[in-house]
């Protein structure tokens, strides 16, 4: 994925809403808007590239306050399918105007949390069919998650939180084995490399997961480039 590096722009909404339409267009989304809620102060910050017709009516009928992929998916670790949520009032009440403004249900949302209490949640749309939709994400999960954890750090760092609160330190061996996995090799290919068990790689794995705050290998690689530790492919 071939995307601007945040870490080089000043903080501000046009460099956000920029950045989700570089992502949209790299792979192949229609829209996409993040969320987040600062540990520290409370704060709320959201980001869209939706219609501006459609931002202003989600925000005059608070909407966040029924939008089941702000209140459901903010609730999982991992990435959500609209799909799966309960096709209730609520949901009626978000996506049926939706779809007034030209913005589809079929859509998913990716959790992103900090190991501070730091919280994110970027969610994109496609409008297509099933079997075109089911291949997609597969397609572009791994990058997905890159990028959103890319954002939230970049807005996490924007508001001083990391320089409050730090990140722990990753050993070398973990740096090392990261940067194997940006690689894209597997890990009893990095084992082999290394000269180590593959079970030794997953503790590795594990430990920069734990001190990086994700929740995924591939969110920890993310947030290691997004932090200079190691180097994108």
């Amino acid at each position: 994925m071939n995307i601007v590096d945040l870490g080089t722009l000043p903080a501000t909404t046009e460099n956000y809403v920029g950045y989700l339409d570089q992502m949209c267009a790299e792979l192949g989304l229609d829209y996409a808007s993040y969320a987040s809620v600062n540990p520290v102060t409370g704060a709320v910050q959201g980001y869209a590239n939706y219609p501006e017709s459609w931002k202003l009516h989600y925000m005059t009928r608070n909407l966040h306050r029924i939008d089941p992929t702000l209140q459901k998916a903010g609730l999982s670790i991992a990435p959500v399918d609209w799909e799966r949520f309960e096709r209730d009032q609520k949901f009626r009440a978000v996506f049926f105007a939706a779809e007034d403004f030209g913005i589809t249900s079929r859509g998913l949302t990716v959790p992103i949390r900090g190991p501070y209490g730091d919280r994110g949640l970027l969610s994109v749309t496609r409008s297509c069919g099933q079997t075109e939709w089911n291949t997609l994400k597969r397609q572009i999960m791994g990058d997905l998650q890159i990028a959103a954890v890319h954002l939230h750090d970049s807005i996490m760092r924007s508001c001083g939180l990391t320089g409050i609160l730090g990140y722990s330190v990753l050993s070398s061996r973990e740096k090392e084995v990261l940067q194997w996995v940006a690689a894209g090799k597997l890990q009893q290919e990095i084992g082999d490399i290394l000269s180590i068990s593959h079970r030794t790689v997953e503790i590795h794995l594990r430990s920069a997961r734990e001190k990086l705050g994700a929740f995924t290998t591939i969110q920890a690689v993310g947030r290691a480039i997004g932090m200079g530790l190691i180097y994108p492919q």
